[in-house]
């Protein structure tokens, strides 16, 4: 009996690539016709008419299903809409701009076949990433390797084979502020690691800008570590300290001495600094009551519009 392999591909305006990928990816699957294939396409509440080049490849080819959701929830969450439908043995996930080479699949396939369980693509490089967005990421994964308690993988994305079971417990995953590339890391199993030359963007524009990576990367540290709520209280501890030393300075020097209690300027830059480690710790705890306030919603994480072929 044939072994069923899902590819899981989230589109958001991606109309130009579809076509694109899909004839890369059918030459694949019909030069590897002892696997049973499934091509998933998630349209993530698309601008364009990326949703009607999905239903056009489903008339095309019954390999082909697509699931088109009711708005832009995220990338994350257009992941877990597939991890729910995906049918396959295992599932591959990859970028629908091409910048996920398909002819890396038949290497995964390979070693999932040999019993690993998570084979993940690291990339060579980065791309043409701007050079301060290369740094300011791998600063982000040398901080959150350092105060997280599972292994985070730097240069490496959602570009992986995940067998049945990875993709199972995935799935009794529900938080709706997610971070995938953590909870790749935190499921565990056997894993094993390839690299790619990363391609370039066939077409338009990544929709993740600074500000959005940036939501990314509060998301990843809240979600898996605690460190910032200690590093303030840390911080809370020794800023009291020092508060307490110079008091007594103060106090012992004007008793000894005689001196009168001087330093205007000193006072205001004392209760502006106070003020905004203040204001610094209730932003930490605010960021993580946010969280708690979002899952006690209990909304669900995704909702579809429509589908076919699931």
């Amino acid at each position: 009996m044939k072994k069923k392999v899902s590819i899981l591909v989230p589109c958001y305006n991606e109309e130009k690539s579809l076509p694109v990928l899909y004839e890369q990816l059918k030459q694949l699957m019909d030069g590897h016709q002892d696997f049973e294939w499934q091509v998933l396409l998630v349209d993530d509440g698309s601008k364009d008419s990326t949703l009607q080049v999905c239903k056009t490849l489903r008339q095309t080819d019954d390999r082909v299903a697509y699931i088109g959701l009711s708005r832009n929830f995220g990338k994350e969450r257009a992941m877990l809409a597939g991890f729910d439908h995906a049918t396959g043995d295992c599932l591959v996930i990859m970028d629908a701009d091409l910048q996920h080479p398909p002819h890396v699949i038949p290497q995964m396939l390979q070693y999932w076949q040999d019993g690993y369980e998570d084979v993940y693509a690291k990339r060579n490089d980065r791309g043409k990433e701007s050079w301060l967005r290369r740094k300011l990421t791998l600063a982000y994964y040398k901080l959150l390797q350092k105060s997280a308690k599972i292994d985070v993988l730097p240069n490496v994305g959602d570009f992986r084979l995940l067998d049945r079971k990875c993709v199972d417990a995935l799935k009794t995953m529900r938080e709706s502020e997610r971070y995938t590339k953590g909870l790749y890391c935190w499921m565990g199993f056997k894993k094993k690691e390839i690299t790619f030359d990363q391609g370039e963007r066939y077409a338009g524009k990544s929709s993740f800008n600074f500000s959005r990576l940036m939501g990314l990367a509060v998301n990843g540290i809240t979600s898996y570590t605690v460190a910032p709520l200690r590093i303030s209280t840390i911080l809370g501890f020794i800023v009291s300290i020092c508060a307490f030393i110079y008091m007594l300075y103060v106090l012992i020097k004007t008793c000894i001495m005689g001196d009168p209690v001087q330093g205007f300027p000193t006072l205001v830059i004392l209760i502006l600094f106070l003020g905004g480690v203040q204001l610094l710790a209730i932003g930490i705890i605010g960021e993580y009551l946010a969280r708690i306030y979002q899952e006690t919603k209990h909304r669900p994480v995704y909702l579809i519009s429509e589908k076919e072929g699931c």
